[in-house]
């Protein structure tokens, strides 16, 4: 009876753990679509972009079907957690604050950050500088981390937006008098483009990895370690085979992995 018992334990063990392992056929990513170079809309509509190419590669490797699901990038983890997706390939920076909520896979790469100003400004990236100015960043981004920890104490202005495209956008309409952003969007996302004309980087990138993260990264759910271990497998052979040097060098003309 004994010997019974035990092996229709063993049995229902087993049944419950292949139950709980999940067959990765498709991945949905999480994407703010207003991100050049990163991600963004194709006149047919269709999000394109260096992060997606990349998940695109990282779902081949995985012999699965990516999904693009878009969301505002404030709402991504919270989205995330309620399973509406199953990953966010955004340009997420991989910060001590986010590890709490979330998992993150091996890194995808290293992207500053920059003040963007009129160029002659005069602005430079300091509370000091930029004391009873105007700033705008993203919603629920690292800079946005950044600048309400380090300048709005004291006396800098940090206007939060739901999208880059709407920072931008006051930006050039003159209610802004900067904006805090990733220094690759920043230059190939407004600065190469015809609006961008007349602004620039004002004063040198910003480091710190207390707000600003330890490079960009997929954001996963804590209890998918399967599909962590799975995207870490791709992104490894993405990197050793060569295949990320060529996607990366259709968008930058530089090492955009960094150290």
């Amino acid at each position: 009876m004994k010997k019974t018992l035990i092996t229709l334990s063993m049995a229902l063990l087993a049944t419950s753990m292949g139950a709980a392992a999940k067959d990765w056929k498709e991945v949905r990513f999480g994407v703010d679509a207003s991100y050049p170079p990163f991600e963004y809309k194709a006149p047919d509509g269709k999000v394109v972009g260096f992060d997606i190419d990349l998940g695109n590669e990282i779902c081949k490797r995985m012999n699965a079907k990516c999904v693009w699901v878009e969301s505002s990038f404030d709402g991504m983890i919270p989205a995330l957690k309620a399973k509406k997706f199953d990953g966010v390939l955004s340009s997420m920076s991989k910060t001590e604050k986010r590890m709490k909520e979330i998992n993150f896979s091996a890194k995808l790469f290293h992207n500053p950050t920059n003040l963007v100003a009129k160029t002659g400004s005069g602005l430079l990236p300091t509370a000091e500088a930029l004391k009873g100015k105007r700033v705008g960043v993203e919603q629920g981004t690292t800079q946005e981390t950044y600048a309400k920890t380090y300048w709005e104490p004291k006396g800098v202005t940090v206007v939060a937006y739901q999208n880059q495209d709407l920072v931008n956008q006051d930006l050039l309409s003159g209610r802004l008098d900067a904006t805090l952003q990733d220094t690759m969007q920043a230059k190939n996302g407004f600065l190469k483009k015809p609006a961008g004309h007349g602004y620039s980087l004002a004063g040198a990138a910003i480091e710190d990895e207390k707000t600003l993260g330890q490079g960009t990264a997929v954001g996963l759910r804590k209890d998918d370690a399967d599909l962590k271990v799975a995207i870490d497998k791709a992104i490894a052979a993405i990197l050793k085979d060569g295949t990320y040097k060529k996607i990366a060098g259709k968008y930058f003309d530089f090492d955009v992995y960094g150290h």
